[in-house]
């Protein structure tokens, strides 16, 4: 009379193993998946013919819906000054600054500022130095990616000229660059071991 309530035991404790063994690989699975880490990239900026401006531009993201954290470090700009800062399309500096084209805009849209709902993917604003011409800047972005098909690794940070007219200067430029001017620096995204956020200069 007690068989049809051991077969039952048996039949929960086979069930409930099943479903651990089904959630540790689930965990197993999401872990050994590299899209799920956190990454971490870096860009060096190097002086275009004329300027002295040099830096370090850091980022790390944690996983692909996360915002994404950039540290600014420049220096040799002119003090009190405000320049534009993009990442642009392309990584290539072959030609220097000029080669790596136009605003990283995956999307088609049209320039803005950082936080208006339509932008360029690239679009950073601008930055202002301090009187003896340094920047640090720290701050989160929604729309720049380290992961998926429109990551900014091995693309190109450029810092501008001039200002940064967030799209609403009523020229021809504003919608297209801000009218920024010409590429005072710029350097490629590359990958990082680890996220350095640097102290200011």
């Amino acid at each position: 009379s007690q068989l049809p309530h051991l077969k039952s035991s048996q039949t929960l404790f086979s069930d409930f193993f099943i479903m651990i063994l089904v959630l540790s690989l689930l965990v197993s699975c999401l872990q050994a998946d590299p899209t799920t880490k956190p990454k971490s990239a870096i860009t060096l900026i190097f002086p275009s013919s004329g300027s002295s401006v040099r830096g370090v531009v850091s980022f790390y993201q944690a996983n692909p819906s996360s915002p994404t954290r950039i540290v600014v470090n420049l220096w040799g700009l002119a003090p009190n000054s405000v320049h534009a800062m993009h990442v642009h399309e392309f990584g290539d500096l072959s030609e220097g600054c000029t080669s790596a084209g136009p605003h990283f805009n995956p999307a088609g849209m049209r320039h803005g500022a950082p936080q208006d709902p339509v932008r360029h993917a690239g679009d950073l604003g601008n930055v202002q130095t301090t009187e003896r011409g340094t920047v640090y800047l720290n701050f989160t972005d929604d729309v720049l990616s380290l992961f998926g098909e429109n990551t900014i690794m091995g693309r190109a940070v450029v810092v501008h000229e001039k200002v940064d007219d967030l799209g609403r200067g009523g020229v021809d430029l504003s919608l297209t660059t801000g009218n920024a001017g010409g590429r005072l620096g710029c350097g490629v995204i590359g990958i990082a071991a680890q996220f350095k956020n640097l102290p200011p200069k």
